[in-house]
């Protein structure tokens, strides 16, 4: 077999499509965010980032910055080994603590990303409780798929926020059969909402645990940023509560928080935890600062909301087919991938204002889209240049417009 041709057909049929995808040579500025260096082979361009999942801004944060640099200099850049072998720091208890803290569980686990808690959690639980059953809603993000597929227990998957179809898969398993009940609370690409209680009044009624991935929400709702199980009071209910340190809070890592029994399950059991190298100290540092002073500024969850609405705003105002959400993800459909692609290109090359376009396998063929993340540092400023390139771009494209 001809190997390199393989791998080289493969890429070529993603270029066809529409769908291979290119990284921006991004040099993010501390202090101007969301300003970036744009490095291309023609020269360097400053852009605007339209498109990051630093919801906040919090990377630049001068306090998170000065945790970091503290820490740096007190332990160094490694870790040192896995949590086992030496490479628990006291920045990654004292982390640890406070995520339990903020989402009122007496136990919290930091992983080296969001996508090995999920993955790590899941496989662990579904590989080891004899005969368990995962119930998964199908939009649950890949990292899920991949901890339940991983752990080769039965699974079912119900339609995306559909009670019914919840209730009816849980109907189908045999009584006192151990089952949990995983679901998102933020979904990303579309910026809808589960509807937690009623899932959770299902989950409880059949007996099954709850997994929650509030990946897209810790940091930017409830009152202390814990997500928005806390903002509809409802993180007692909830089994296994998985986040992420890499968004709301702006720096890199997962975790999961839960009873002090489930943790110390996942933490002796779980291979994704025990043999993977931990966090550096200054990044559980720095996340450890982000934490605690998202947690104290609810004045940044409001502009952020304030911001996303206002984006919404404008560009259904400007006839851009911004799609339906009721969180702070702001979705503007295209419907055909070679087109995204080329949108964002345009933007890029023409306004120096960079988006990523969202393709397949991240969403459904044919619903492909632009992904705009608007920060409590985008200004009315940059909303207006970017509405102004939107309209011409939608135009200069003949792209379908809003009804």
């Amino acid at each position: 077999m001809n190997y390199e041709k393989f791998f080289a057909d493969k890429i070529a049929d993603l270029k066809a499509e529409g769908r291979y995808r290119t990284f921006a040579d991004l040099e993010r500025q501390a202090g101007a965010y969301p300003l970036a260096k744009n490095h291309q082979d023609h020269g360097v361009e400053q852009v605007t980032v339209w498109c990051a999942n630093d919801y906040l801004g919090m990377a630049q944060n001068p306090v998170v910055l000065e945790a970091m640099k503290a820490a740096i200099d007190q332990h160094g850049a490694g870790s040192g080994g896995t949590r086992n072998i030496s490479g628990t720091n006291h920045y990654h208890v004292l982390l640890e603590e406070e995520l339990a803290s903020l989402h009122h569980k007496p136990a919290a686990l930091t992983f080296t990303s969001g996508y090995v808690a999920n993955m790590t959690t899941l496989s662990t639980i579904g590989q080891m409780i004899k005969n368990i059953v995962m119930v998964s809603d199908e939009q649950n993000h890949n990292s899920m798929i991949a901890g339940m597929r991983h752990a080769r227990c039965d699974k079912k998957i119900f339609r995306h926020n559909d009670l019914k179809d919840l209730e009816a898969k849980l109907n189908e398993i045999e009584p006192g059969r151990p089952k949990m009940v995983a679901f998102e609370s933020v979904y990303s690409m579309d910026g809808d909402i589960a509807p937690i209680a009623d899932i959770l009044d299902i989950a409880e009624k059949h007996g099954a645990m709850t997994f929650i991935d509030e990946v897209h929400a810790v940091g930017l709702y409830g009152e202390h940023g814990a997500g928005v199980a806390e903002r509809d009071g409802l993180m007692d209910r909830i089994d296994i509560i998985q986040g992420t340190l890499a968004k709301g809070f702006g720096i890199v890592g997962g975790y999961i928080a839960g009873s002090a029994a489930m943790v110390d399950f996942i933490r002796s059991y779980g291979d994704g935890f025990i043999f993977s190298t931990s966090i550096p100290p200054a990044i559980a540092a720095g996340a450890l600062a982000s934490v605690r002073y998202v947690r104290a500024h609810n004045e940044l969850r409001e502009t952020h909301q304030e911001r996303a609405a206002t984006l919404k705003r404008r560009f259904r105002d400007a006839g851009i087919p911004v799609m339906p959400s009721v969180s702070h993800i702001v979705p503007v459909m295209v419907g055909d991938a070679v087109l995204c692609k080329q949108a964002s290109d345009e933007l890029l090359a023409h306004d120096n204002i960079y988006v990523q376009p969202i393709n397949y396998p991240t969403v459904p063929r044919g619903t492909e889209r632009l992904r705009f993340t608007p920060t409590p540092l985008h200004t009315d400023a940059d909303m207006d240049k970017l509405v102004d390139a939107m309209v011409r771009l939608w135009a200069r494209l003949g792209l379908k417009a809003a009804a």
